[in-house]
């Protein structure tokens, strides 16, 4: 499956509602108009350095000055390829749903019963909240891990509040 139908395919449909769907992405502050810009201010920067010390008789540094962009280059792209990955993750009554997609677009998918799954948090004292866990018979699943600490703050508040309505069980109305 290529990686941009991994990213489109839906899941199997359900007749059970959703309680609770989220794709969380890696954050890229840095968007591709700014990227073109730093690497033109990058490139201008490390043509003229290399130039003036090309002038004064010291070319090897010259050299080194474009294998900096060069290098400074390939660190971006290969960031910009990480973002390709994402997460999934739906709840359902019945259901707790987990796709991971990896950049290179492997998938990986987990099924958990929502009765017996916990949210479990990893806190530090100066960072805040650094880890997610789903928890479910002795195995931990890592949850959210490309969002910082006060996104998974809120994604955590959210999941643990559509885990629990999942164990709540459906609520019906009498006619």
């Amino acid at each position: 499956m290529s990686e941009s139908n991994a990213q489109t395919a839906p899941d199997s449909v359900s007749a059970e509602p959703t309680l609770f769907s989220a794709l969380l992405t890696p954050h890229r502050s840095l968007g591709s108009v700014g990227f073109v810009v730093l690497m033109s201010i990058i490139a201008v920067v490390s043509f003229a350095g290399g130039a003036v010390f090309y002038v004064v008789g010291a070319w090897p540094v010259g050299f080194f000055f474009g294998l900096d962009a060069v290098l400074i280059y390939w660190a971006f792209r290969v960031n910009y390829r990480a973002a390709d990955a994402y997460e999934e993750v739906t709840v359902t009554p019945s259901e707790l749903r987990v796709k991971k997609v990896t950049h290179k677009g492997e998938v990986s998918k987990w099924s958990l019963n929502p009765l017996w799954t916990q949210l479990e948090r990893e806190s530090h004292e100066d960072f805040g909240l650094i880890g997610l866990f789903l928890v479910s018979r002795g195995k931990r699943l890592s949850v959210g891990r490309f969002l910082g600490p006060v996104e998974k703050e809120s994604f955590a508040a959210a999941l643990s509040t559509a885990i629990t309505e999942a164990k709540r069980g459906p609520v019906r109305n009498p006619p």
